[in-house]
């Protein structure tokens, strides 16, 4: 393969995004979307890590969401990104309710290897490593991509079934054109983890493509979309962190006997 010619040595602005797609059990994607927000056509996985500049400095980060469709509109409901940029964490959360959390991410290309890695309060949940086998022309058309995210605030105190910022979706609405993807041939393992629990909850089951692709941003808007019933929203209010894994006071949230 030929060196990208795409970006300047050394410049983060360019660097590719490693996006993989998965095909998982479509009953334990439907327990994981809050009501309101329905299961796509198909039961796939999109994970992608990158390395983008945030705040005028590179941020790596991986994230994890599944098709899935809100008020007729097919898109992506977001379960997580984990980053490595604390300032990046807790201001994107308040303001439009994006699943940041903490996460330590190793991604590198030497040649036609690609590496990648991450690491969450201890445990290393994610690891991928392939190789560039070929590559996909552009077509030189826009895309259009919309993902969910849910923005909600509990009432202070606790109070059961209590809000004082209702569930919301927000939408995100990105078009983008590709202007270089190569395709991967390779291999995507989660480990088990009680603070990313894709194995029992998101389980790989065919690894469908993984690809680098660039991508030039031609727009992106991030709207409120319409709210939730708050009270069927109640039991996905508890999450893990600030992703939407399903969690207990912030942290893991015990598996029912049956799944396990």
């Amino acid at each position: 393969m030929t060196n990208n010619p795409l970006i300047r040595p050394g410049d983060i602005a360019g660097w590719p995004k490693l996006t993989m797609l998965y095909r998982s059990d479509p009953d334990k994607i439907a327990a994981l979307l809050p009501p309101g927000i329905t299961a796509g056509a198909q039961p796939h996985v999109q994970v992608g890590i990158y390395c983008v500049p945030v705040n005028g400095e590179p941020e790596y980060g991986v994230s994890t969401k599944v098709a899935a469709d809100f008020d007729g509109i097919r898109g992506w409901y977001s379960l997580g990104m984990g980053i490595d940029q604390e300032s990046a964490i807790f201001i994107s959360q308040e303001l439009n309710g994006q699943p940041k959390f903490p996460c330590n991410t190793r991604y590198f290309r030497l040649g036609d290897r690609v590496e990648a890695r991450c690491t969450h309060q201890g445990y290393t949940f994610l690891e991928f490593s392939g190789d560039v086998s070929g590559q996909i022309e552009p077509t030189g058309e826009n895309r259009t991509e919309n993902e969910w995210w849910t923005k909600y605030l509990r009432a202070v105190g606790g109070a059961e079934l209590q809000y004082d910022y209702p569930p919301h979706v927000v939408r995100v609405s990105t078009t983008s054109e590709m202007i270089h993807t190569e395709i991967l041939e390779g291999e995507l393992l989660f480990r088990d983890s009680p603070w990313d629990p894709y194995t029992e909850r998101l389980p790989n089951l065919e690894l469908l493509s993984a690809n680098l692709v660039t991508s030039r941003h031609k727009a992106r808007d991030i709207t409120n979309a319409g709210p939730l019933d708050p009270i069927a929203f109640w039991p996905h209010a508890d999450v893990i962190g600030g992703s939407r894994w399903p969690g207990q006071r912030g942290g893991p949230r015990e598996l029912p006997d049956e799944h396990l």
